[in-house]
């Protein structure tokens, strides 16, 4: 990255220009995501850990993760991240099967990716996650159970896995609108997440989020605090922030970023949230977890004509079983797991 010296003054600029967005509230976690942060070395990293820690209160029990390409790791690169603060690691594995690693574009390999995990894990790392892609064209079930016997080998604490979206604008969407790929059938998709579910669960996961399991409680406390509602700033070109007042996001251009940080007028959009908007955010972030969405909350946020309007809705998916009603939750169902975009969708307000 030719710009990589100022991209990361000015990231650490923007955490001074905007400490007061969280009210002073302590810093529970910390992430380095977006792109490939493990390319930057370690000098760079350390210099956005110090001015994080000199601008806020960061816990001393603060979950703070990278997210690392395989085969930007070794030894000494690990060493030095737990030696920084770093106790958790975040690797965008997504196969362990060279052909589809290679559909993705991804630069590692099957057995460098194993390797990447085990370095880490001799090093010292403990919590360890990886992300898992299903949904690919050439994908077979048998190539997934074998992805996902190699992952449950491994014996690390936590997977992220999703289906293969194809974003507009990118080489994977411009091949699919030419027919050079096909997108996965959906009834083999829906064997492949219920092949997840089954197969992590043996393992001794948690399916604690749509999309993400975890061993021995580890689950990725940043992530949520998407999904419980939580406060967060996110620093650099194209990151979201939310302080349930406002959701905003800055500039994607890493050029047009660095410019607005230096001259102290960082170019970011900003949604001023309704009752509708932050009501529709609840629903879809606590229904997309074990935890569900707490009845009183929703009464207390919301008033009684949203909770009323929520409880309608519920009704055919109580009946089904779909999602049940517990300690005061509504939760969906390992039955309803299959349809909870349509449960979701549902229950969203619209005027």
């Amino acid at each position: 990255m030719k710009q990589k010296n100022p991209y990361v003054s000015a990231i650490s600029k923007e955490a001074v220009l905007r400490a007061d967005y969280l009210d002073g509230e302590a810093i529970e976690t910390i992430y380095f995501g977006g792109g490939t942060p493990s390319q930057l070395t370690i000098e760079d990293l350390q210099s956005v850990l110090n001015t994080l820690r000199n601008t806020f209160e960061i816990s001393s029990q603060a979950e703070i993760t990278l997210e690392a390409n395989p085969d930007d790791l070794n030894a000494s690169y690990i060493n030095r991240l737990l030696s920084s603060g770093f106790n958790r690691l975040s690797m965008g594995v997504q196969s362990f099967d060279d052909a589809q690693l290679k559909f993705l574009n991804r630069r590692h390999s099957t057995q460098r990716a194993i390797d990447a995990v085990k370095l880490a894990q001799q090093g010292g790392f403990q919590n360890i996650s990886i992300d898992l892609m299903y949904g690919l064209p050439d994908l077979t079930m048998d190539i997934w159970r074998d992805t996902l016997d190699k992952a449950i080998n491994l014996n690390i604490q936590h997977i992220s896995s999703y289906h293969l979206i194809y974003e507009t604008g990118t080489k994977l969407y411009r091949l699919l609108q030419k027919g050079d790929v096909r997108s996965a059938d959906e009834e083999l998709s829906l064997d492949m997440f219920s092949l997840l579910i089954e197969k992590l669960k043996e393992a001794g996961f948690i399916h604690y989020e749509t999309s993400n399991f975890a061993k021995g409680g580890l689950f990725s406390r940043h992530n949520s605090s998407y999904w419980l509602d939580k406060k967060y700033l996110g620093l650099g070109p194209a990151a979201h922030s939310y302080n349930r007042i406002n959701r905003c996001w800055n500039v994607a251009s890493i050029p047009k970023f660095i410019e607005g940080i230096k001259t102290e007028k960082p170019n970011i959009q900003e949604e001023i949230l309704d009752t509708q908007a932050r009501y529709n955010d609840f629903i879809l972030t606590g229904m997309r977890t074990m935890w569900g969405i707490n009845i009183s909350t929703l009464k207390d946020k919301f008033g009684d004509k949203m909770l009323e309007y929520c409880e309608n809705n519920l009704k055919k998916h109580l009946e089904s079983g779909n999602v049940i009603l517990t300690d005061n939750h509504y939760i969906i169902t390992a039955q309803g797991i299959f349809i909870s975009d349509s449960i979701m969708s549902d229950l969203m307000y619209v005027d």
